[in-house]
């Protein structure tokens, strides 16, 4: 099993929308912030400066792309200290729909600055140390991706589907966009701190088995034991290791995954709550609930009401940054 794929997969990964942007100087965006999304911004030619609410700043060129986890509030510029009106101001100065090019200014084309911009959401309650871990943003060079032939194939195939502009392009976009966004996680470029150790235990031979071992079968009776001799360590080494890695004890992060499972299996009205509780390794759907309420503050019936209305519930507007 591939347990980043796993890991996404649950947490319902997905590329809500796509835009390309040209922007002629001056010019410059405070982008809002947007809980429970992680924003891309991929330079396809010119120049762009992102600020943050920090102080942290970064210049991009050609080639260049910015993911900012967790939907940060940010500031895009031709260049540092422009005053940045809010994205609906500019979207509604220039009458932009959410269709075709966010155009800005008017000046040479030669020189503006063209971006392709999206996002990527995860399900509401949606965690892991993954997730948590995840810096600031994480700047991937043009360079960069020359190490990483995959992922600047994928890169180079979007912008390709985006600048076709023809039938299916968007359902083409937003699926590559979500193959980039795990691609980025694989190659770890620019990744460092808690990110980088969460990396290196999917990448260490024996932590890395335990993890595989956790979610193929999160319903199995697991113990720090039975783990431990499953990957070949004695019991105390693999409790120190697993958490030293995964800031996170091994059953307390089988506990919180199982509860992860739950969300994504209760998105399928088909399933039962009991269900639900057997293949996670809960004995009782009361415990389940229990657990589940504890974590998420509500019961699994409600949650799963929410969940559908949220889903039936009509899109607004894709068209914002």
């Amino acid at each position: 099993m591939d347990v980043l794929d796993d890991i996404l997969d649950t947490l319902n990964l997905r590329g809500a929308f796509y835009y390309r942007t040209d922007f002629s100087p001056p010019w410059a965006v405070t982008v809002p912030e947007l809980r429970q999304a992680a924003r891309f911004h991929l330079v396809v030619q010119g120049r762009c400066h992102v600020a943050f609410p920090s102080g942290a700043a970064v210049d991009l060129g050609p080639g260049d792309l910015v993911l900012i986890p967790r939907g940060r509030s940010h500031v895009i510029a031709d260049r540092a200290g422009r005053e940045a009106p809010p994205l609906e101001t500019v979207l509604s100065a220039v009458g932009y729909d959410g269709q075709g090019v966010l155009a800005v200014g008017d000046g040479d084309p030669a020189a503006s600055t063209q971006l392709v911009c999206g996002h990527f959401t995860f399900r509401t309650g949606a965690d892991h140390p993954i997730l948590r871990a995840l810096p600031e943003f994480l700047v991937t060079s043009n360079a960069a991706r020359a190490r990483e032939p995959w992922l600047d194939d994928v890169l180079r195939l979007v912008v390709r589907r985006v600048f076709a502009d023809g039938a299916g392009s968007a359902a083409a976009v937003t699926r590559l966009s979500e193959v980039v966004f795990i691609e980025l996680l694989r190659a770890g470029i620019g990744v460092d701190g808690e990110l980088r150790t969460v990396l290196e235990a999917f990448r260490d031979r024996q932590i890395g088995r335990a993890l595989q071992l956790m979610h193929a079968e999160p319903a199995r009776p697991w113990t720090v034991e039975s783990l431990a001799a499953a990957v070949g360590m004695s019991r105390s080494r693999f409790a120190e290791r697993f958490s030293e890695l995964m800031e996170l004890a091994p059953m307390a992060y089988l506990a919180d995954w199982r509860l992860q499972k739950a969300l994504s299996m209760l998105d399928d009205p088909r399933v039962s709550v009991q269900q639900v509780a057997g293949q996670i390794g809960y004995r009782s759907p009361a415990a389940f609930t229990r657990a589940f309420a504890a974590r998420f503050g509500l019961a699994p019936t409600e949650y799963r009401r929410i969940s559908i209305n949220d889903a039936d519930r009509p899109r607004g507007n894709a068209g914002h940054p």
